[in-house]
């Protein structure tokens, strides 16, 4: 029989004991639109974020990373033109340098990121503009609420590896279950993992059951 099932996301999921990780905070006051024609979307949060601070976003067509950033731009009426079948960082830059040369792209990105698409992008010739529009801060916890040894932690992005760590450390019995390979190079060296089929919750959810 499989460990608990611990989801380090900010929302619970059914089938899983919540544990989240990371709060979200508005860095930017305003989006500057002045450099761009089309919009970089790497996360859900970022779409979310974009959206209270100014609506206009929605004026502009959108490269959405991953299934969760395409729905909730969809959700929230604005276009994707662009959505990849692969979300690797290196692969990624190579498409958008082949399909958007022309185009004057931003990205509206959270303060840290896994990997740097800017220098990426610019050695193809492409300009990326940049703004930081949230930040993650880590939640606090005692030690009496670290998982129990035989666990398995859903972790959902590089940030929930971090602050996992910095309130509990690791237990070589657990098992990690991570978002995709941008997560997985966060963990602890020797840690037991399995990576989700697909970059969804309900993949990592789905995964974690089977162990």
């Amino acid at each position: 029989m499989s460990g608990p099932i611990y989801l380090l996301s900010p929302t619970a999921r059914e089938g899983t004991l919540p544990l989240p990780m990371i709060t979200f905070r508005t860095v930017a006051e305003k989006i500057d639109f002045s450099c761009c024609d089309t919009l970089l979307f790497t996360s859900k949060q970022a779409v979310i974020t974009a959206d209270t601070i100014d609506s206009n976003w929605k004026k502009y067509p959108c490269i959405a990373i991953g299934p969760a950033t395409k729905k909730q731009i969809e959700i929230l009426g604005g276009e994707v033109i662009y959505f990849p079948k692969a979300y690797y960082a290196e692969a990624l830059s190579e498409d958008i340098a082949a399909f958007f040369k022309e185009r004057k792209l931003l990205y509206l990105r959270p303060r840290e990121v896994s990997f740097d698409s800017k220098s990426a992008l610019g050695k193809a010739g492409i300009v990326l503009h940049e703004q930081i529009i949230y930040e993650t801060t880590c939640q606090t916890y005692a030690d009496r609420e670290k998982p129990e040894a035989g666990a398995i932690i859903i972790f959902t992005s590089p940030s929930t590896i971090y602050c996992f760590l910095e309130n509990f450390g690791w237990h070589e019995s657990y098992t990690a279950v991570v978002i995709g390979r941008a997560t997985k190079v966060h963990l602890p060296k020797n840690a037991n993992f399995v990576i989700a089929d697909e970059p969804l919750i309900t993949s990592c959810i789905e995964k974690a059951r089977t162990i």
